[in-house]
């Protein structure tokens, strides 16, 4: 039996956009760089992340106090809200905010670990999460989330 990995759209786009930005390795994952060719104002601040966009003007707002692991996570959940939605959440009916913070939260997943850089790492090595958390710079976590979907989604298509 063979098993096969069929990406999402979003998986596919993200790893698209990527490469367009010539984002290749994990040392490439750079928000400034991201920030940079997007045209967005990225700071640090000791204020809670947030995204912001004002007619041409797009900016993220990531809070220093937090760990530099879990910066870059919040970096890719504002990115998300910037690139895919529209609209302030505070004047959103709550279904519609759930489901932005839902996409947002799956999009972090794709931009913290492309499928265009996992295909390259043997998921089954020993002490592959702490691996994974160092070469990307996110959370054990995030890691431990995004191969347990990938995991799922090729025994589910078996």
């Amino acid at each position: 039996m063979k098993l096969t990995y069929s990406p999402t759209p979003l998986e596919s786009w993200v790893s698209r956009f990527y490469l367009s930005l010539g984002i290749r390795e994990p040392i490439d994952l750079v928000e400034s760089r991201i920030a940079k060719a997007l045209n967005i104002f990225l700071v640090y601040k000791d204020v809670p992340s947030m995204s912001y966009e004002f007619g041409r003007f797009r900016s993220i707002t990531i809070d220093k106090r937090l760990p530099a692991k879990i910066q870059r996570e919040r970096f890719y959940h504002e990115l998300c809200h910037i690139l895919r939605h529209a609209g302030r959440q505070i004047m959103m009916p709550k279904a519609f905010r759930e489901l932005q913070e839902w996409d947002a939260r799956n999009f972090t997943r794709y931009a913290a670990l492309p499928l265009h850089m996992l295909t390259a790492i043997d998921v089954k090595q020993p002490g592959i999460i702490e691996v994974l958390s160092d070469r990307f710079m996110v959370t054990p976590e995030l890691c431990a989330e995004r191969l347990r979907r990938v995991k799922e989604k090729i025994y589910n298509s078996a």
